[in-house]
């Protein structure tokens, strides 16, 4: 398995994460942020709502934390292109802390972290490339790319680039139902590498399950929701496509995810209007986490998918939603009063 390169696209180099301030341009509420700057500092430098960090052509190799204060924040690429500018870093869960005992765990090993509300990225790569081969002594192999848990948190046009748990969608608290919404992003990974309890939208998404080498199956799953019960809206791909690297029915869909800290979790996943690829199983394309949590008895649900990993081949394997159902899982129906399109 060798590391990806993430940089294609405009020329740029790669950029050490260092304490150079971003630059502010006229408009005091705009900093940039050029080769040799850290993205991090210009988050810093952010003392208000409303404030855009445009982040120039490079690898910017950093963590970059975005904390609840800084809401309103617009953390976009200079150029149309996400592959343009790379946020890069390597942690995974069970890479040791470098200044006290422990690991980072799951959601510690993101390279972009973000409370802050109102929160929109575009036009960006934001990557984990930690890889399983270089670190044979690890067994905590998650390694997060993106965790978002502010409300009103917007994705467009970018790149999530990772393998074990790629995109963390969380909330604040179980009784929280924060909204994310994700529209022409590309997010790619193998074991559960869109996660979490987040009403999270994905509308017109490129999902694409990477090659594996590993002699069983299922080699991983695209969704693994852990959607709190009381939420009556989790994890929705819409007019979405699923591709995959590896050979013809090597994954899964889904699987549920109820953690040992929230028992009462109750999954929800609909995937409508979605063209899946052969890499996925038709046959069996939910898989259980745990035995004591079978998927049957989570929301899982799909309506009018196509594409060979779509067909029905066995229908109690595929819960179908009718058309009146179906009207309930819709963008609108899940953000609520929040029109990130408007």
């Amino acid at each position: 398995m060798h590391r990806r390169t993430l940089l294609t696209g405009f020329a740029g180099g790669l950029v050490a994460a260092g304490a150079a301030p971003a630059f502010a341009s006229a408009d005091r509420r705009i900093l940039h942020v050029r080769p040799g700057d850290s993205v991090q500092a210009a988050v810093d430098a952010v003392d208000g709502p409303g404030w855009t960090i445009v982040v120039h052509p490079g690898t910017y190799r950093e963590v970059v934390s975005v904390p609840a204060r800084k809401a309103g924040l617009t953390l976009r690429g200079a150029t149309r292109d996400p592959r343009d500018a790379v946020i890069v870093y390597d942690n995974a869960n069970g890479t040791p802390k470098p200044d006290g005992p422990g690991t980072y765990g799951t959601a510690g090993s993101a390279t972009f972290t973000s409370a802050a509300p109102g929160l929109t990225v575009r036009d960006l790569t934001l990557a984990n490339d930690w890889l399983r081969a270089d670190h044979p002594d690890i067994t905590g192999t998650q390694a997060v790319a993106s965790y978002t848990y502010g409300d009103r948190t917007r994705f467009e046009n970018v790149r999530l680039l990772a393998h074990q748990d790629t995109l963390f969608v969380e909330t604040t608290a179980l009784d929280t139902f924060g909204r994310q919404y994700f529209r022409h992003c590309y997010i790619e990974g193998d074991v559960d590498f869109v996660f979490g309890r987040a009403t999270a939208v994905f509308e017109r998404c490129h999902f694409r399950t990477l090659a594996r080498d590993v002699d069983f199956t299922p080699k991983g799953m695209v969704f693994a929701p852990s959607t709190a019960r009381a939420n009556p809206y989790g994890i929705l791909a819409v007019r979405c496509r699923i591709t995959s690297g590896a050979e013809d029915a090597a994954y899964r869909l889904a699987r549920p995810w109820v953690p040992s800290y929230e028992t009462t979790a109750w999954p929800s996943l609909v995937v409508r209007e979605t063209r899946i690829g052969p890499g996925i199983d038709a046959v069996t394309p939910y898989t259980n986490m745990r035995e004591n949590h079978p998927w049957q008895s989570m929301r899982f649900a799909e309506y009018r998918n196509t594409g060979p990993g779509a067909a029905v081949c066995v229908p109690e394997n595929r819960p179908q939603l009718g058309r009146f159902q179906a009207m309930s899982h819709t963008r609108d129906n899940y953000l609520g009063d929040w029109r990130p399109c408007a």
